[in-house]
């Protein structure tokens, strides 16, 4: 029987197991998620649902894209919820992921100043937008972290032919939240995932300045850790969080979840 097949359960029969199990194995698992998934509020919203229905408490270690599959690697984390689908997919191929599964969609957006000095705004895509920044030697708050949105960013540059350097680039080696605060700053450029900058408030003279390019599609994908490569995985639980998130109940409360009236993801489970 395959890896997947063993331990991808259903939702019904998911939950069925997990009724069964001793308490004290139910208290909680661990996903390593991306810093746009808490940052953002998600986590505060869908995971009291799924503890509510289930007794499984949900501990999230918040980190970038890379760091988070890195902590899956290591066995440190049950569940892996990222944004980086080139990687997700080495991961599972590597052996260290069961499956991946499809969660939700937003998009990435280019935030700057208002005044946008590099005039941002009349890009015609975003490989024209990045190389306006670039040749305006316009600051740029990068988070420099290898996430999802340091990985998509990456990509952006390498499409323009740039090779970003020298004082107007700035590496933060940080969370999206707190790149933004250092974009909000200076005020600098930044590349930030939609959710979490409809969820932040610091905005100061931050707006958006490019949007709509198809390159821009963030996916969400979620993995069970291998138990067969790390016997301590509690894959009977981590597998019930997916079956709920990818279930019609948990798309429906990434669905709903909005701010400002805003809906800041968009289901996309199969």
């Amino acid at each position: 029987m395959t890896h997947a097949r063993r331990f991808i359960l259903s939702a019904a029969s998911g939950l069925a197991l997990i009724a069964a199990l001793p308490a004290t194995a139910q208290d909680f698992i661990t996903v390593a998620s991306t810093t746009s998934t808490e940052n953002s509020g998600l986590f505060g919203h869908i995971l009291p649902m799924f503890q509510e229905e289930t007794g499984i408490e949900v501990r999230v270690v918040s980190q970038g894209t890379g760091q988070a599959l890195e902590t899956g690697r290591r066995g440190d984390a049950d569940v892996v919820f990222v944004h980086a689908r080139a990687q997700e997919e080495q991961f599972v191929a590597d052996g260290y992921g069961v499956q991946r599964f499809d969660v939700m969609y937003n998009d990435f957006v280019i935030v700057g100043p208002g005044d946008d000095p590099a005039e941002v705004r009349m890009a015609a895509d975003a490989t024209a937008a990045m190389t306006a920044i670039a040749v305006a030697e316009a600051a740029f708050a990068s988070r420099g972290d290898d996430s999802g949105t340091h990985v998509a960013e990456a990509n952006l540059w390498a499409a323009a032919g740039v090779a970003p350097a020298g004082r107007w680039y700035l590496s933060t080696g940080s969370g999206m939240g707190a790149t933004l605060n250092t974009a909000a700053q200076v005020p600098a450029y930044a590349l930030t995932d939609r959710g979490t900058w409809l969820s932040f408030e610091n905005r100061g003279d931050l707006e958006i300045v490019f949007e709509g390019d198809p390159v821009l599609f963030n996916p969400y994908g979620i993995i069970l850790v291998n138990p067969e490569r790390h016997a301590h995985v509690k894959a009977e639980q981590g597998q019930a969080f997916i079956d709920w998130v990818t279930s019609d109940e948990g798309q429906a409360a990434i669905a709903d979840f909005t701010v400002g009236g805003e809906q800041l993801f968009f289901p996309s489970a199969a």
